[in-house]
Order: C-alpha cells, then structure tokens, then sequence
C-alpha cells in the first residue's frame, strides 16, 4: 500500500518523525532531569534542552496542523475496524492536544518561575506570564501530569503502530514510513 491515494506526502511523513523524535527525547530528558542522584551539570543540560526543544517542539506542531490543514491525510484503509478507527481519532486528538497544551505549561511553569529559557531569551521574546510562584506551581503540576499522559499516549501509539506494522501487516504503518515512496510531495 504506497500509492498516493494511501500515503502520507513525504512533508507529512518527515514532520511526524522529526516532532514523535523530538517528543519522545524531550520526554527522556524531562523524567531524567528529574532524577536528582545524576550531577547537577547533567541535570542542568537536560533542563536546557528540555525547555528549548519545547519551543522547537511547539512551532513544529503548528507547522503540521497547518500543513495537515492544506492537505487532508489519506483515508484508513477500509478493512481498519470502526473501534479502531475511534482509537486512532481519539489517540490522534490527544496527541496533538498534548502536543500543544505541553510546550504552554512548561512555558508558564518556567516563565512564571523566573527561570530563563534561552533560546526566546537570545532572540529578545519578552515573557508573556508575570513572576508568580502559585501560577508557576500550578502549571509544574499541569506539566508533570501531561508528561505521564502523554507518556502513555505515545506509548500506545507506538504500539498500535507496531500492532499494524508486524501483525496485521495492513500497510497502516506503511502510510507513514518512508517506503511508501510515490506519496506526493
């Protein structure tokens, strides 16, 4: 299944690796900086990469909802059973509801906290959240409960994935993996 009725374009396929890539490191990053017997050093690298690769995370997301936008995404395959159908729109929503409402609440969790983030800092991004402690703590919270759902999320779309790709061997995962070369640019 790689023709272009079925396939993703090549733009779609390489923004979703890049950003599943980014977002599965990012979340390594983050539960590691967490571990407070590695080096504070160590620690203090995973807190900036994990908070600028957020802001990198994000625009690529905006990105894809904008190019998804112009460009509508292959049909499932019809023999894709209707509650697997509602998992993957379920899934998918959640994903990019995650993906959007994550990068925000580190922002404000670290913004609100007085902490820098470099990268917007070195381009002059004034903080759009004043200093406060209780919305800093606050969006800590939202934060660290996003990071365990979408933990899981990741995980189950990574295996549903696989479950396509080495059981049901019904070109779903085909539709996204680099293969699939007649795809439309």
């Amino acid at each position: 299944m790689s023709d272009v009725t079925t396939s993703y374009r090549f733009t779609a396929r390489l923004l979703h690796w890049a950003i599943g890539l980014l977002i599965i490191a990012m979340i390594l990053a983050g539960f590691a900086m967490l571990q407070e017997e590695l080096p504070r050093s160590v620690r203090n690298t995973l807190f900036i990469f994990h908070k600028n690769a957020g802001i990198l995370a994000l625009v690529a997301v905006i990105v894809r909802l904008a190019y998804r936008a112009l460009h509508t995404p292959p049909a499932l395959p019809e023999t894709v059973e209707p509650m697997q159908r509602r998992a993957a729109a379920v899934s998918h929503f959640a994903l990019y509801a995650l993906m959007i409402a994550m990068p925000i609440f580190g922002y404000v969790r670290v913004k609100a906290g007085g902490f820098p983030i470099e990268s917007l800092d070195a381009w002059g991004v004034p903080s759009l959240v004043p200093r406060s402690d209780q919305l800093a703590s606050l969006a800590k919270s939202a934060h660290y409960v996003g990071a365990i759902v979408i933990s899981v999320v990741v995980l189950a779309h990574i295996s549903a994935a696989l479950y396509h790709a080495l059981v049901l061997k019904d070109g779903v995962f085909q539709r996204m993996w680099f293969s699939a070369s007649k795809a439309e640019k």
